[in-house]
């Protein structure tokens, strides 16, 4: 009788993971995920001229190792520093040399729609695809829920993107629901729908759209029931807000029950969140039952905290996994 051969699962590598200042939380639940990631420092400095005056610690320990690096690129202002540090790293002859960019912070900015208009995506894109090639190859870049997946073609072939998604983390927690089964996804728009309705497709769906009416933009259903239903707008990410709002206005008219948001990216420029809260006992009614963001964007974080409906949903589990691969 012939055997089944399987194949053995390769050994776990060690992984040493390096991280700006912003994301050392994120970093340390990362590591607390794995016994075969260990964290290592920098030293975050600067000359009195305000440039970066940076040391890695350890530098020669870190020969022949699997090395990463957490970046948070959550304004212009620290990017330079992180990229001297992601310019350096894979020259030190390390094994291997994988990014982990949770948010990629120019990516709805991916098109131009005249002449003149500057694609600051492909830009950002260019910038990362002349990281050094390590002694193990081209540099594994980790990121979640990019604004377009079309921008995988922004890289060149010195970099591997490996585009990954925290909607998982969503659908575990709605199962968790005490009314899992009255659930209805909704998108805001039809790029939202095409960009995540096939990790969705097991639930119900409701589908918004704006339209013009004279010189505003109005949220109107496009398709879809949400009467007496829990609906769950979806998105990869949250500025001002103003669409969510509008949208759970609209849902809330059509007979939803509750409305919940979920959005991976929480940038929130100006404290945007802050229309969010439930204030002076205020039930969820009125407004969001569930606001759950992911990690990706630290200063968020740490504003947000504590502060219902807002609702972490950790990426560092999934970070974690994807630095084994």
């Amino acid at each position: 009788m012939a055997t089944v051969k399987t194949m053995a699962k390769p050994n776990k590598k060690q992984v040493l993971l390096f991280y700006c200042v912003e994301a050392e939380e994120l970093a340390r639940k990362i590591a607390a995920q794995s016994d075969h990631i260990r964290l290592q420092s920098i030293n975050w400095r600067s000359f009195d001229d305000g440039f970066p005056n940076l040391f890695i610690n350890n530098a020669q320990d870190i020969r022949g190792q699997h090395v990463s690096f957490l970046a948070s690129f959550s304004s212009p202002s620290v990017i330079f520093e992180q990229l001297s540090v992601i310019f350096a790293l894979p020259r030190l002859f390390v094994a291997s040399f994988t990014l982990v960019l949770p948010f990629f912070p120019t990516g709805s900015f991916e098109r131009m729609e005249e002449e003149g208009d500057v694609a600051t995506a492909f830009t950002m894109a260019r910038i990362l695809s002349n990281i050094p090639i390590s002694r193990g190859g081209p540099t594994s870049l980790v990121i979640y829920d990019i604004h377009a997946l079309q921008e995988r073609f922004y890289f060149s072939d010195n970099v591997l993107p490996y585009f990954e998604t925290g909607i998982p983390l969503l659908k575990q927690r709605l199962h968790q629901l005490p009314d899992a089964d009255k659930v209805v996804i909704a998108f805001p728009d039809d790029g939202a729908w095409k960009r995540f309705h096939k990790l969705l497709d097991h639930f119900p769906m409701v589908v918004c759209a704006k339209v013009r009416e004279g010189d505003k933009r109005i949220v109107r259903l496009k398709e879809g029931n949400p009467e007496g239903c829990h609906v769950v707008i979806v998105d990869d990410l949250v500025q001002s807000g103003g669409t969510l709002i509008e949208c759970q206005k609209v849902l809330a008219a059509h007979g939803a029950t509750k409305v919940s948001a979920y959005v991976t990216h929480a940038v929130f420029p100006k404290n945007s969140w802050e229309k969010f809260t439930h204030k002076n006992g205020e039930n969820s009614s009125k407004g969001f039952a569930y606001f759950w963001i992911t990690d990706s964007c630290c200063p968020t974080v740490k504003s947000i905290e504590k502060k219902a409906p807002f609702e972490v949903l950790s990426l560092a589990g999934s970070i974690a996994d994807a630095l084994q691969i």
